[in-house]
């Protein structure tokens, strides 16, 4: 956002950079440091937080800085404000030192995530994350309670969802009513897992589960319910519509994205709320899409004029995603501008289910997201209050109750889950609050 950089050069010249501490010290996390310690003006990265030091070091050594080693809140604060680099283990310690003004969430956790998260707000910190795995899990609680203590609660700019949030708020910025907000895959196979994707982890330098993760679907499950929760929409029906364009091929011809709106137009709703979809092997990608629509005939001749088409549906698309590089104009824009990228409304709106990726038995733990075990899919929150489905960021660590076929919801009653998770209480506490929320306008949705 131009906006921005102009409120950062200010900062900058004053002297009074904005400050930040960083949970996470993986491969997302290295680029956001070194974005934050190259080339963004007005902005320290004061503190990192990981649970292996060496990692943590290691993204200060990218800017040519050594950190010194704190093990307490005390010595963290005491080198904050000696404007010393520090990294630590103690993540919670770092949520709740004094002296930052926000903290960007970079860990892909979930429990781990919720405990960071819930300390930072409680200590009146603003959070910046890039975790839509928690976000879509208890987002809306994380945000009420963000609201409480009057800090912001922000999705990131650059991931997808957050490309999605810019624009739909140009498109409805011209007039133009969202009635589609949609991501751009590459592809989509719930099987993958971290046999299939280890050479393509090895040659990014990241985990083969989290890549797996972005094939089975579980990661735009992800990315598109908590579009959904920011802007109100639904998705058509379990898993969403996903049209494939690419013929099998993954990586082949890619058609325009423009030319994909017919596999949608049945399922459109000018009067409804919305749905979120993706596509497969269409361009620009990995960008976004809006589709959205117009009444006045004025409005559509202009649109018409200006290579927009004919209507009644106009596609506006980003095509890229920029991840890291722009995570920096998030926290900026919290806060600078108190202007979140991407939270929740209110109460759920879509979910993200756990379903068996192999038929699973008594006994089998579910490990990891991308695994061995389950894959996510998208639904809408009545149909798993209805029938009690299983969120996949809650099913992590459970143990398989009895038997599960292939390509079956898990319910509650399928597994036996941890005792005194934090992320259960939460999960809880957001059900008890919300579920009694009306759902206007809800999508059709489909049941197995």
């Amino acid at each position: 956002m131009i906006i921005v950089d102009t409120a950062l050069a200010k900062r900058e010249a004053q002297g009074n950079p904005i400050r930040v501490g960083m949970i996470g010290a993986g491969f997302q996390a290295r680029g956001v440091g070194l974005q934050i310690m190259t080339a963004t003006a007005g902005m320290r990265l004061c503190a990192i937080a990981n649970r292996h030091l060496d990692a943590a070091v290691k993204v200060y050594q990218q800017a040519e800085i050594e950190p010194i080693t704190c093990d307490t809140q005390q010595e963290l604060e005491m080198a904050i404000a000696a404007g010393r680099a520090a990294v630590t283990e103690n993540a919670v310690a770092l949520a709740r030192a004094e002296g930052l003004d926000a903290i960007i969430e970079v860990t892909g956790s979930l429990e781990f995530a919720a405990h960071v998260v819930l300390a930072a707000l409680e200590s009146g910190k603003g959070i910046i994350q890039m975790n839509a795995e928690l976000d879509g899990t208890i987002g809306p609680i994380l945000k009420v309670k963000a609201d409480a203590a009057g800090v912001i609660y922000s999705f990131a700019d650059g991931d997808q969802p957050g490309v999605q949030m810019n624009l739909y708020r140009f498109v409805a910025g011209l007039g133009v009513k969202p009635v589609l907000c949609g991501n751009i895959k590459g592809l989509h196979d719930p099987y993958r897992n971290p046999a299939t994707q280890e050479g393509f982890a090895k040659r990014w330098g990241q985990k083969a589960a989290m890549v797996a993760s972005f094939a089975d679907g579980t990661k735009i499950s992800f990315e598109q319910a908590i579009v959904a929760n920011g802007t109100g929409m639904r998705v058509a029906q379990r898993g969403m519509l996903g049209p494939d364009f690419s013929g099998g091929v993954p990586g082949g011809p890619l058609v325009p994205i423009e030319e994909t709106m017919s596999a949608f137009e049945p399922y459109l709703d000018p009067a409804g709320p919305g749905l979120v979809d993706y596509v497969v092997g269409a361009r620009p990608g990995p960008g976004v899409f809006v589709l959205g629509t117009i009444d006045n005939p004025r409005q559509r001749h202009y649109l018409e004029l200006y290579k927009m088409g004919e209507g009644p549906y106009y596609c506006f698309s980003t095509p890229y995603h920029l991840c890291h590089f722009e995570v920096p104009t998030s926290v900026a824009r919290a806060v600078l501008f108190r202007d979140p990228v991407l939270s929740p409304l209110g109460g759920p709106k879509v979910g993200v289910i756990a379903m068996a990726k192999k038929t699973l038995h008594d006994g089998d733990k579910i490990e990891e997201l991308g695994g061995f075990e389950v894959y996510g899919m998208a639904e809408n929150i009545e149909v798993i209050r209805r029938e009690r489905l299983l969120p996949i960021g809650l099913a992590l660590g459970c143990q398989v109750a009895g038997r599960v076929e292939k390509d079956k919801a898990l319910t509650f009653d399928d597994v036996v889950i941890p005792p005194l998770r934090l992320i259960d209480r939460l999960y809880a506490e957001q059900e008890a609050m919300f579920a009694l929320e009306p759902l206007s306008g809800t999508a059709a949705t489909s049941v197995e």
